[in-house]
């Protein structure tokens, strides 16, 4: 059911693109500067292109631009995780460090924790 709902809604999305792209056929002129600062600088490159992929290519870096500065974003917890793995597995080789260290016979602590009941 679920692959279903995913395929009508990617169906769905790629009929509103296409509607999108062909109400708008019509060829925009893109300037790379403003008209008065590329005369001053002798610089005049323009492009001209149907609306439709102006519009989708501002999409695609709108998210291109969104998912790098999520990525910047989340490199601190990256970063305490690796950190935090890292301790574990030092925290991990103390412990098996420990349980194989030979244990004094007369510790009543480790009699108690242990449930020997000799010091009762």
């Amino acid at each position: 059911m679920l692959r279903f709902l995913r395929i009508l809604f990617l169906a769905l999305l790629g009929i509103v693109l296409l509607a999108v792209a062909s109400a708008n056929l019509a060829p925009v002129t893109l300037h790379a500067l403003p008209k008065d600062m590329a005369a001053v600088l002798g610089l005049d490159y323009q492009i001209e292109l149907p609306l439709f992929v102006v519009i989708f290519a501002g999409i695609l870096a709108g998210l291109g631009i969104g998912f790098i500065w999520e990525w910047f974003r989340e490199a601190k917890h990256r970063a305490a995780l690796a950190d935090h793995k890292r301790e574990a597995g030092q925290l991990r080789r103390e412990v098996s460090k420990l349980r194989t260290e030979s244990r004094k016979p007369n510790d009543e602590v480790l009699a108690l924790l242990e449930g020997d009941g000799a010091t009762r």
